[in-house]
């Protein structure tokens, strides 16, 4: 075929997104042949099909054929390309080298050229890399006004979105999300090229994951992976396309599912010596975790950590799952005192407050659970609102309430069953059993035990379906006493007072009086001496 022919058949396969047959067209080409725009069509082809450097080097081509034909607006434009893939294989270097090339051409070009906005965009990711919000706010905003000024779509979907992304990381979620909705129409609408469309459905999954937008994530994760499988041959944003797929899976107690795609994730990443390598070796962790894998659990942990990803609080619960938990509380309590901004309080305090509650810490944990009821109310999403529900029943079961525990857990296992979470609902439902077991109505605690037991069994959740099992099993109590009716039995048994159990405990004296009448009922004696001939004889002591 003559080279005209070829041209002719590269550029509507590019235009269309078949990406890896426009490549090999063009790379059958001698490059002096191309056109400069052809050079930078190539540049963009070999990026999307994983071939970088062959990237790097169309580019370079074509940003000196644009400066021979002082064509500076597109020179600038291969820069900026230049500068992203550089920065993305992580070569942040050289990026800075063209961003700089591109800068000083731009300072001796006075028009309004809409390049200035593709530099913003440069410009906006490092200020995100140093922490510079406000600076990186601006940033995106002048993406967004340039894009609106001329035209140009993809900046203002990639403006709008990282609005939205550095709005909801201020705190300010429900506007951060409106501005996802906004940017997202425009992808939807197929007015975003490739690249960018790639990049606005990773910022807006990765934000929504953040603040446990569970809806929006999954819808955008099932979107984000139909674009993917309609390019033949895309390698940039697939990684990332597994990983929240593994996320959702998780999610929905997919767990096995979810390791295999950590697992091509991690394979997609390594080959690329991607640092987000290190996120899906935290969340292979977390699931390996739950499956009750405690080895592969702390090698995935290890993993993430070289490659500059910190797993806690993840990591403290694999600690709290091994026995070590003061190792445990000390990580959560170091990481309650460093994170003070609002969406990283939401991620850490679930995990915070089940460790100090496995520590006896009742009293702490109190104000955490508020605090994250209160983030849980001022953000809007429902999965979180269940976390903090969750946290709430649990704090109440630990302080002896069970009657006030139930009404949070019932609230969290509804929202969680309705975000179809099955792991998360019957963890919910296990407490609820507990707190029933402790207000004596053992067939209806028994039941929903089982029922939870049943779904950890299904899903492989080992660890979970131990425990139930244990409440369940013929070690557990007589009478339906909770532990600590039982813990507080055997010390009167011992001609301790009220208030000397209640010192030994930390509880109240009104609280063990009402453990006392609790006991009482459900062993029908009426009086301490009765009690205690009931412990002795059922080998409580």
């Amino acid at each position: 075929m003559t080279l005209a022919g070829e041209l002719e058949r590269a550029r509507p396969e590019f235009e269309a997104g078949d990406w890896s047959t426009a490549l090999r067209r063009w790379m059958d080409i001698d490059p002096a042949e191309l056109r400069p725009d052809d050079l930078g069509r190539l540049g963009v082809a070999a990026y999307l099909g994983g071939h970088d450097q062959t990237a790097l080097d169309a580019l370079h081509h074509a940003f000196a054929a644009e400066l021979d034909n002082a064509n500076v607006p597109a020179a600038v434009r291969c820069a900026f390309w230049m500068a992203m893939i550089a920065t993305m294989a992580g070569d942040p270097v050289v990026g800075q080298g063209w961003t700089a090339r591109a800068n000083r051409l731009l300072a001796d070009h006075d028009a309004d050229v809409v390049e200035r906005g593709y530099i913003e965009i440069v410009r906006m990711y490092a200020h995100i890399d140093a922490a510079r919000w406000p600076q990186a706010f601006d940033c995106a905003r002048a993406v967004a006004e340039t894009g609106h000024r001329h035209h140009d779509p993809d900046l203002v979907a990639v403006g709008i979105a990282s609005q939205g992304r550095l709005t909801l990381e201020g705190g300010r979620v429900p506007e951060g999300l409106a501005l996802f909705d906004e940017a997202m129409t425009r992808v939807a609408a197929g007015e975003v090229s490739a690249v960018f469309a790639g990049q606005v459905y990773c910022t807006m999954i990765e934000g929504c994951q953040r603040v446990l937008d569970v809806g929006r994530a999954a819808t955008w994760t099932a979107a984000l992976t139909r674009w993917c499988d309609r390019q033949p041959g895309l390698v940039p944003f697939t990684g990332q396309c597994a990983v929240h797929r593994g996320q959702m899976c998780t999610l929905s107690g997919a767990f096995r599912d979810a390791i295999a795609e950590f697992d091509a994730a991690l394979a997609r990443y390594l080959d690329t010596s991607a640092s987000a390598a290190g996120l899906a070796f935290a969340e292979r962790g977390e699931v390996y975790r739950i499956l009750g894998d405690l080895d592969n659990a702390e090698l995935s942990f290890s993993q993430a950590g070289a490659h500059g990803y910190d797993p806690q609080p993840a990591l403290a619960r694999l600690w709290l799952a091994r026995g070590r938990a003061q190792a445990a509380a000390g990580a959560a309590q170091r990481l309650l005192l460093e994170s003070t901004e609002p969406v990283l309080r939401a991620r850490i305090l679930p995990g915070a407050v089940e460790i100090l509650l496995a520590t006896g810490a009742v009293a702490q944990s109190r104000p955490l659970a508020a605090e994250l009821a209160e983030i849980g109310d001022r953000f809007g999403c429902v999965a979180l609102q269940a976390k903090a529900a969750f946290a709430s029943g649990t704090v109440e079961l630990a302080d002896d309430d069970p009657a006030g525990a139930l009404p949070y857990l019932r609230k969290a296992r509804q929202q969680w069953m309705e975000l179809h979470c099955p792991y998360e609902a019957a963890r919910c439902q296990a407490a609820i059993g507990r707190g029933l077991l402790a207000l004596s109505d053992s067939d209806s605690a028994r039941a929903e035990l089982a029922a939870a037991g049943r779904i950890f069994d299904a899903l492989g959740a080992r660890p979970d379906a131990e425990a139930v099992a244990d409440l369940l099993g013929p070690d557990a109590h007589p009478a339906g006493l909770s532990d600590r009716e039982v813990e507080v039995l055997r010390l009167v048994a011992t001609g301790r007072s009220n208030g000397q159990v209640a010192e030994t405990l930390t509880l109240s004296e009104k609280t063990v009086s009402r453990h006392l009448s609790n006991i009482f009922a459900k062993l029908d004696v009426n009086t301490r001496t009765a009690a205690t001939a009931y412990a002795y004889e059922h080998g409580l002591m």
